[in-house]
């Protein structure tokens, strides 16, 4: 088993200093010892942790929700070939699939990451939600204001449409985040909680405040 060592982060913080090819290359092998093969092994045991949130994802495996560290620079101004973080996405979809609630777990030198909700939702998934928004108010407003989620991860973010449609509309001074086009949350620990052996069910208590409002969100989208 490929524990999580301090060296994860160290070479994260220098891959930040020395984002080229040139040391990268140098630093493949360690890369694999203390940072990939160590993230896959992390990423299966939350696996373990959360397929009884998720029953979908128990028969996946870490390739099924981890992202490459090297950046898509097609269409970009900066460069640098590598992301300076380490990045999965647990979900029953995989990482294929931002719409259907999971995990997002984000890896840096700076801070630990834990993302849960509905990006990029298309949009007849986006009024999906926002009619379940109008029908079960009540139910939203408990759900958004529930200090057991409140406690972790604060609010709700995402985008908002500057119009809406009337039905919507109706009930936007009432429940402002009707007007997100993406409804998502998270909750940011220090580096170094990865190097701690409960990490795991940090992770299950985070995602257990967060089901509440993910199964609202999956009822409306599926």
């Amino acid at each position: 088993m490929a524990e999580v060592s301090k060296d994860f982060l160290i070479f994260l913080k220098e891959l930040a200093n020395n984002n080229n090819r040139e040391w990268f290359t140098e630093n493949k092998k360690r890369y694999q010892d203390s940072v990939q093969n160590p993230f896959e092994e992390l990423v299966n045991q939350l696996k373990e942790e959360l397929k009884g949130l998720m029953p979908g994802i128990k028969d996946m495996g870490p390739k099924d929700f981890i992202f490459r560290i090297h950046r898509d620079v097609r269409f970009s101004k900066d460069k640098s070939p590598y992301k300076t973080h380490v990045s999965a996405l647990i979900s029953e979809g995989g990482k294929k699939d931002k719409i259907r609630p999971g995990l997002y777990l984000q890896i840096s030198a700076e801070d630990v990451r834990l993302y849960s909700g509905s990006h990029m939702l298309e949009k007849d998934q986006l009024k999906s939600v926002r009619n379940k928004i109008v029908k079960e108010s009540d139910r939203f407003k408990k759900l958004i204001s529930d200090k057991s989620f409140t406690s972790v991860f604060g609010e709700i973010l995402g985008e908002k449409n500057k119009r809406l449609d009337p039905v919507h509309a109706e009930i936007e001074s009432e429940i402002p985040l009707i007007a997100n086009k993406s409804f998502y949350y998270f909750r940011k620990l220090p580096p170094k909680s990865i190097l701690d052996a409960s990490f795991p069910k940090e992770v299950l208590e985070t995602m257990k405040a967060a089901q509440p409002l993910n199964t609202f969100l999956s009822e409306a989208i599926k």
